[in-house]
């Protein structure tokens, strides 16, 4: 036997869910939001960062980022550089990302790409996942046991 204020009370939680699995962030608000984050380095424990490629990039396309090598692999010490294209459906779909140094990996192709729905971490996409996300869990496959021992190009190349 429910009374009045507690019928209330469930209506109004119900609402509230319905309006907040529905709602979305404006794809400029996030991208705002993550560029905030990448330039004051709030992002995780300093083994990824990101920013805009160019700085007048006022549709927030265009990103570069870099992963420092995982410990106790053959990546260990190296430093990373990728690039990140967040197109108009970002963030209901992931950012292209592409290698500009030169690595060997399952999830890497031949000219760079990063093939994301090869990652654990990343597949499948949510809207709630963001480019420090997405780095972080490029360096753990890097770090993973089929990708964390096979030969490396000379450090310092590039696609």
């Amino acid at each position: 036997f429910l009374c009045f204020p507690a019928l209330v009370t469930m209506a109004a939680i119900q609402l509230h869910q319905a309006a907040t699995a529905a709602y979305k962030v404006p794809r400029n608000f996030r991208l705002l939001e993550e560029l905030e984050k990448g330039e004051k380095g709030q992002v995780g424990d300093g083994t990824v960062s990101y920013g805009l490629e160019s700085p007048d990039d006022i549709s927030l396309t265009n990103w570069m980022g870099s992963i420092l090598g995982p410990p106790g692999s053959v990546h260990d010490g190296r430093l990373y550089t990728v690039r990140m294209a967040c197109g108009v459906d970002y963030p209901e779909k992931p950012p292209k990302i592409t290698f500009v140094s030169r690595v060997n990996a399952n999830f890497i192709g031949s000219r760079g790409e990063v093939n994301l729905s090869t990652i654990a971490g990343l597949n499948p996409w949510k809207n709630t996942m963001d480019l420090e996300k997405c780095l972080q869990e490029i360096r753990r496959e890097l770090a993973s046991p089929h990708n964390r021992r096979l030969p490396q190009p000379p450090e310092g190349t590039n696609f």
